[in-house]
């Protein structure tokens, strides 16, 4: 039963926290009303700037910032133990993540859809902008190397994903068409839509799992399949990435979210069954706070909080909230579900991460067994025919995982996959359809990320390239071309064997995505500060987020990277620490004269189009 109160009473914190504290910021603190012209309506184009319901930008927005991030992170996190995990990610949604989130979108939707970088530019100064812009295209690129070898992960241990992620993209199109330019109701093409996709789910697992190691030999250093996949999903990215936003993005994120409410809602359902039963024990299963960890893993403090950003506070949003969401919320009263509202959704969905690499696991390790051509999966047993259960099952997953710099991504996922697969399989569902079920969801939040993260690069690149007065770059094409091209690059030309250079780069990820977090709460300090409004609701969590990653940073520096001559990341990590202080001495030097003096104001628009057009 603790597995089922620790669920329970963390979400009916997430419920109290969105009636009190969201509503207090969205009413109070950033007076948000149904009679301000949010940008989707002033700059309307129907490519990205295009009027939304909230129930399809809700969905968008939640699988863009969920992604892999508060799965991989807890799964990561817990062999610290679960409870130091669980406290971060409820306590960070609620009093910083989801701050963070719904003034990035605020500030963003009354600056005509600008970039929370692009603000800082009057917000701050000038250099603070050039300074942000040059941070989020680091980051960015980060993401993007990270995210496709996530995806070329998934596809490659779990075969049975494959045909549900892809054809999720033409019965979208077909959506899109339907929805956006014949008129036509949005109910009946996503139920059907939905329908299409678990019934490619369900053939994936029995029938037609797609396997490339049946074409592209995995011991090959270069035609291997993670290689294929990436060149494949890099390919995706930036066709999502120019073609309107209505046209595949929001349908596919859309009915994605359908999918993914679906394998949540059976993922509570089977944790509650689990948990009744007894067969589910968290308490049981893994310490609360671990005796011991991985060899070389680095203290708990500040590494928890850089380790877990997806789930309780994540840099990355501010992008999504700034990037693209701001250019098609409806009406600016949306912002509370959409910003906040979604955060907190997010950390539930960490929570449930946590209790299935925890309790989940501890129901005992999947095998998976290929008998002509056929998957299989089935539970392990001990030697003597017994079941593994318990704290022997968890640490199959996390004391027998290696060294801590190893990372292993694929045994980290495996943790939630199976882990969920067993909380599902309680409730009557195949063990082997279940595995399929969680295998996709990994793999459409991990996809999710990684289009919109691309087009999120292309308007940090086009900023960038007005800026500089670079003209090349504020073509929509050649931006995009730019994002995915340095992309491919760190992939293929970095680490120990092309597709996985942004392993490379991973140590590097969650501090320097902890610092935009930081950064993008500073803009929204300045935001508060020009108006008069309280500052300490930002101000605390903007000197938290601040400190933390920069601490992680210079750990890594001096006891790592500096002493193995790594010097990849000790200069991107020099760099990204410079690029931060340099930001913060701007904020510092210009904070007393913003106090109460409204920024520059965005020049007239030479023509406003009719916001009911």
């Amino acid at each position: 039963m603790t597995t089922l109160l620790v669920a329970a009473a963390s979400m009916i914190g997430f419920i109290v926290a969105y009636n009190t504290y969201g509503r207090w910021l969205a009413k109070k603190l950033f007076g948000l009303s149904k009679d301000n012209i949010t940008p989707s309506h002033q700059l309307r184009d129907d490519v990205d700037y295009v009027p939304t319901r909230r129930s399809v930008i809700f969905g968008h927005h939640f699988t863009s910032i969920a992604g892999t991030g508060p799965i991989v992170g807890p799964a990561l996190a817990v062999f610290w133990g679960w409870l130091p995990a669980l406290l971060w990610v409820v306590f960070g949604s609620i009093l910083i993540g989801g701050v963070h989130d719904l003034s990035a979108l605020v500030i963003s939707l009354r600056n005509r859809g600008q970039t929370i970088g692009e603000t800082a530019g009057r917000l701050i100064s000038p250099r603070a902008k050039l300074l942000f812009l040059i941070i989020l295209a680091a980051a960015l690129t980060i993401v993007l190397a990270v995210f496709g070898l996530v995806i070329a992960t998934v596809f490659a241990i779990y075969p049975e994903s494959v045909l549900s992620v892809w054809v999720a993209m033409p019965v979208a199109v077909v959506i899109g068409l339907w929805v956006y330019r014949r008129g036509g109701g949005l109910l009946a093409p996503s139920l059907l839509g939905l329908g299409i996709l678990y019934a490619a789910v369900w053939l994936g697992a029995y029938y037609l799992p797609i396997d490339l190691a049946n074409l592209f030999s995995p011991e090959n250093h270069f035609w291997n399949p993670k290689v294929v996949w990436t060149i494949a999903l890099l390919i995706y990215a930036f066709a999502a990435s120019v073609l309107p936003v209505w046209l595949l993005l929001q349908p596919r994120d859309y009915i994605n979210s359908q999918q993914l409410y679906i394998a949540l809602g059976l993922l509570v359902l089977g944790l509650a069954v689990a948990s009744f039963s007894g067969s589910a024990d968290i308490v049981a299963a893994a310490p609360a706070i671990a005796e011991t960890v991985p060899a070389g893993a680095p203290p708990m403090l500040p590494f928890l909080f850089i380790t877990i950003a997806c789930g309780a506070c994540s840099g990355f949003h501010c992008l999504v909230s700034s990037g693209t969401t701001s250019k098609q919320v409806s009406c600016e009263t949306d912002a509370q579900a959409v910003g906040y509202g979604a955060m907190l959704l997010e950390g539930a969905l960490a929570v449930l991460v946590i209790l299935a690499c925890c309790a989940g696991v501890g129901m005992g390790p999947i095998t998976r067994n290929n008998v002509d051509g056929v998957i299989q999966y089935e539970h392990a047993v001990a030697a003597d025919g017994t079941a593994v259960t318990g704290r022997a099952a968890w640490g199959e997953y996390y004391r027998a995982s290696g060294h801590w710099k190893d990372h292993n991504l694929g045994r980290k996922l495996a943790a939630f996959v199976d882990g969920g697969a067993n909380f599902i399989s309680t409730v009557g569902v195949p063990l082997q359809l279940a595995v399929a079920i969680m295998a996709v969801l990994v793999a459409s939040f991990a996809a999710t990320t990684l289009d919109t993260a691309t087009r999120l690069q292309r308007y940090v690149i086009q900023e960038l390239g007005s800026t500089l007065h670079i003209k090349p770059l504020t073509n929509r094409y050649v931006a995009t071309l730019a994002a995915v091209g340095v992309a491919a690059v760190i992939a293929f030309t970095a680490g120990t064997a092309p597709g996985a250079g942004g392993m490379m780069l991973w140590p590097l990820f969650g501090a320097t995505n902890q610092l935009l977090a930081g950064l993008a709460l500073m803009v929204a300090f300045f935001y508060l500060t020009r108006r008069g409004k309280p500052l300490l609701v930002i101000g605390l969590p903007m000197v938290i987020m601040m400190l933390l990653p920069a601490w992680a940073m210079s750990y890594n520096l001096g006891y790592d990277w500096y002493r193995e001559g790594n010097w990849l990341l000790v200069g991107f990590g020099v760099g990204i620490l410079l690029l931060q202080v340099w930001m913060a001495v701007e904020g510092v030097i210009l904070w007393r004269s913003a106090k109460g003096v409204l920024e520059p104001q965005l020049p007239a628009l030479k023509v406003v189009p009719d916001p009911k057009a």
